[in-house]
């Protein structure tokens, strides 16, 4: 093999390798490792941990609709994705996730390889570690909210900072902002939120959707926005 073929083919050999690594490390960016899935509603629900495991390893964001996993534990009810996980400091707490909802799996760590989940787990359905503790518990700091769609939204991070000092979780409708910024047309709230190392990341919530601020800093004290 002569010079030239030898470096092109440590080149390709060392591409081959870091690629992987690469994603591998930004598999794991995320804070919450997860332990069980299910599906239904607080009184029929089914474990779904094998089959999100299988859609997380094909794409980053899944949307939730009403056949994604082929069955439906609790026919004519509207049903919830519940996700139990747990911080780098060990402690659990529970994502809920409507129908039509859509799951970032950049929070959750080792999302795309698969590598999460506990057969032994049993958090039971309506259990959440973090309800009665502080919300500066939270992962990420809010910096801004909108409400709308690309170019036809509205600012509403005040409006946001007031329904959080009201509850730690409200489902979000038409009338929750008092605005239409794009009338006839479905809308989301958008939250930009700071992490971990301060990389910034969005929060995405359709209408009809459930806004925990369990994941958010100093969410019930509204100390947050730019």
């Amino acid at each position: 093999m002569n010079r030239r073929h030898y470096v092109l083919g440590a080149a390709t050999l060392l591409a081959a390798v870091s690629v992987p690594a690469i994603a591998q490390r930004g598999d794991d960016d995320g804070e919450f490792t997860i332990l069980q899935a299910r599906y239904g509603t607080d009184r029929n629900h089914v474990d779904v941990t094998d089959k999100l495991r299988e859609f997380a390893r094909r794409d980053r964001r899944v949307k939730l609709t009403n056949d994604l996993f082929g069955v439906d534990p609790d026919p004519g009810r509207d049903k919830y994705l519940r996700i139990y996980a747990r911080d780098r400091d060990g402690r659990e707490r529970r994502f809920d996730y409507p129908e039509r909802a859509w799951i970032d799996g950049g929070q959750f760590t080792a999302w795309g390889g698969g590598r999460w989940g506990d057969q032994n787990y049993n958090g039971g359905w309506a259990g959440n570690p973090y309800r009665d503790q502080p919300h500066d518990d939270g992962g990420y700091t809010i910096l801004s909210a909108s409400y709308g769609n690309p170019g036809r939204d509205v600012d509403v991070t005040s409006r946001l900072r007031e329904l959080a000092r009201r509850d730690e979780r409200f489902r979000m409708g038409n009338d929750t902002f008092g605005v239409d910024p794009d009338p006839g047309r479905g809308k989301r709230l958008i939250i930009v939120a700071r992490g971990p190392g301060g990389r910034e990341r969005s929060f995405e919530y359709p209408e009809g959707a459930t806004v925990d601020g369990a994941q958010f800093v100093g969410w019930g004290r509204g100390n947050w926005g730019r």
